[in-house]
């Protein structure tokens, strides 16, 4: 079974609650989901596989640790999950960045999907899926639904806000991934926003209504 890890840092609980607030601006918050990605990212590739390799320093030839060339991607879920991508990228900048996009019924809301684009050798890499909320699960499970039809394995899913309906499906759906959280929250409300949540993602990050 994997894991779920809530983070107890305090920076990204500092940097988590100024997300809620509804007075922050999109330039503002834009800012914090790139910072808290990165915090969180740090925690979350902790246990990457290294290999081995022969390097010289300016005193002597020595063998050092290092991520393999093809050992990271990056999964954003459209259009929120974009926001996390540019701190883990800070991170390690030779991931490769697939995208999942995907949108939410309004009335009933399942997922539905419209862009799959995926990089190459995916069942060699270690793939974070992304995306700022984890609501009912849905989309969170058919994301790793399609990762998992193109042949990747090794998959970690990554959240700033995640309510327990939607750790409890994805756990159900996927029970071998890790799931890292900034924040667990109450419940999901009548519409399925997380609560107290922090509104909606995609309209923060990007100014749309």
């Amino acid at each position: 079974m994997g894991k779920v890890y809530v983070s107890d840092h305090p920076l990204i609980q500092h940097k988590t609650a100024m997300l809620r607030m509804k007075e922050t601006n999109t330039k503002d918050f834009r800012e914090l989901v790139k910072e808290i990605s990165l915090l969180m990212g740090y925690e979350a590739l902790r246990d990457l596989d290294l290999e081995e390799k022969e390097i010289e320093t300016p005193i002597c030839p020595t063998t050092v640790k290092m991520l393999p060339s093809k050992s990271i991607a990056i999964v954003p879920i459209l259009r929120a999950g974009l926001g996390l991508v540019e701190g883990l990228l800070e991170l390690i900048p030779t991931a490769k960045v697939g995208h999942v996009g995907l949108y939410r019924d309004p009335v009933t809301h399942e997922p539905h999907d419209y862009y799959c684009k995926m990089p190459e050798d995916l069942t060699s890499r270690r793939i974070f899926v992304v995306d700022p909320m984890l609501a009912t699960g849905g989309s969170a499970v058919a994301a790793v639904d399609f990762i998992k039809k193109l042949g990747g394995k090794n998959i970690t899913f990554m959240c700033l806000i995640a309510a327990p309906e939607g750790i409890q499906a994805l756990q159900e759906a996927h029970p071998d991934i890790d799931i890292y959280i900034a924040a667990k929250d109450e419940r999901l409300n009548e519409n399925a926003y997380i609560v107290p949540g922090l509104g909606d993602a995609g309209d923060r990050l990007y100014g749309t209504k």
